[in-house]
């Protein structure tokens, strides 16, 4: 486990180039299952030779691991999630990361979790007793350093017979595209929106629906942060929607029974300021413009779906690597342009 900046600067000077490359592979483990404000908790490096523990809580500087990553190709498995957190640590992403979950999909592995791969590359069985684990506890135990380090130990041989399957089969373009693409989805992200309450079925909520989600929300996140806790483990989204209808429809809400007496005053102190809010207040719902769906846009989306599937079919891979639904009922009803919403290799399977 490195703990200190000195210590950093030495290892990241000690590590060797593959074949005049800076090549490494990195994993991260954060508290967002335990804590109201997710934090950095541990980052797993390997260069190969050796694998080790960098611990972001106690090392004051991690600038030796910035500059480091500035010039290195990093290998991830399923990567959005370190890109993120790596993100919001050093400002920006390294210039190239793989990930091995891409790679293996476009192989036409059909279960690609690292776990899977390890055990279909290396025949080694991967413990995930760890997974839930609060990586913001110090000291870590044994079985938890073993399970950090495993996420990187084999990350770089298994890219590298990756790479090997992928050149055999003519796809290693794919692979490259596709990474840098998830790579600039992940750097052009906006984590700081002010309409985070907008979740997952608003869309269907009237503006008086939408005020009271809003109010709710904010009101869930001040108590998740007191309490500092995840904020589903003071109410979870759907929580949210239900007491949402529940006040749209001037009926009583039932709150939890394990509720303490302090947060039952907050929430009816928030439900206060929600009924004293002037209707101009009220958040807008978002307009989208209605797709026209009749005879002929589905017979579009249906041949398109149908040639998706017979080019994957032959290429023994899944049909959404090709193109998912949503971009395909996008393009047929003209809403997006193909090289808008396609990668090359994906417009050259669709001849498009």
């Amino acid at each position: 486990m490195i703990s200190s900046t000195a210590q950093l600067e030495q290892f990241l000077g000690s590590c060797n180039d593959i074949a005049g490359q800076r090549v490494c592979a990195i994993d991260t483990e954060a508290n967002s299952l335990h804590r109201h404000k997710e934090s950095l908790c541990l980052i797993q490096f390997s260069a190969g030779e050796e694998s080790i523990l960098i611990d972001p809580l106690a090392i004051d500087d991690l600038s030796p691991l910035a500059r480091y990553l500035k010039d290195a190709t990093v290998w991830m498995h399923g990567a959005d999630y370190d890109m993120t957190m790596l993100k919001r640590e050093f400002g920006e992403l390294p210039p190239v990361v793989y990930d091995t979950q891409i790679g293996a999909r476009l192989l036409g592995v059909k279960q690609f979790g690292l776990g899977n791969l390890v055990e279909h590359y290396f025949d080694v069985v991967l413990s995930k007793s760890s997974q839930k684990a609060d990586w913001g506890m110090r000291p870590l135990s044994e079985k938890m350093i073993d399970y950090a380090l495993n996420d990187v130990v084999y990350l770089l041989e298994m890219g590298d017979k990756i790479v090997a399957e992928l050149k055999a089969k003519g796809r290693y373009d794919w692979f490259t595209e596709s990474c840098e693409a998830a790579r600039e989805k992940v750097a052009s992200r906006d984590e700081f929106r002010d309409d985070q309450w907008r979740i997952s079925g608003s869309s269907k909520l009237e503006p008086h629906g939408l005020a009271c989600l809003r109010t709710l929300w904010h009101w869930r996140d001040k108590e998740a942060e007191t309490w500092d806790r995840p904020s589903f483990m003071v109410a979870t989204n759907r929580d949210l929607l239900e007491w949402c209808q529940l006040l749209s429809d001037a009926k009583k809400i039932d709150l939890p029974r394990h509720y303490r007496g302090d947060r039952v005053k907050s929430f009816h102190e928030a439900l206060a300021k929600l009924k004293a809010l002037p209707k101009s207040e009220w958040p807008a719902r978002l307009v989208t413009k209605r797709r026209k769906r009749d005879r002929e846009f589905d017979q579009r989306v249906d041949e398109m779906i149908a040639r998706r599937n017979r080019i994957a079919t032959e290429l023994d891979i899944d049909g959404s690597l090709i193109a998912s639904r949503a971009v395909i009922e996008s393009l047929a009803a003209n809403e997006s342009q193909p090289g808008d919403v396609l990668m090359k290799w994906q417009l050259d399977l669709l001849e498009m």
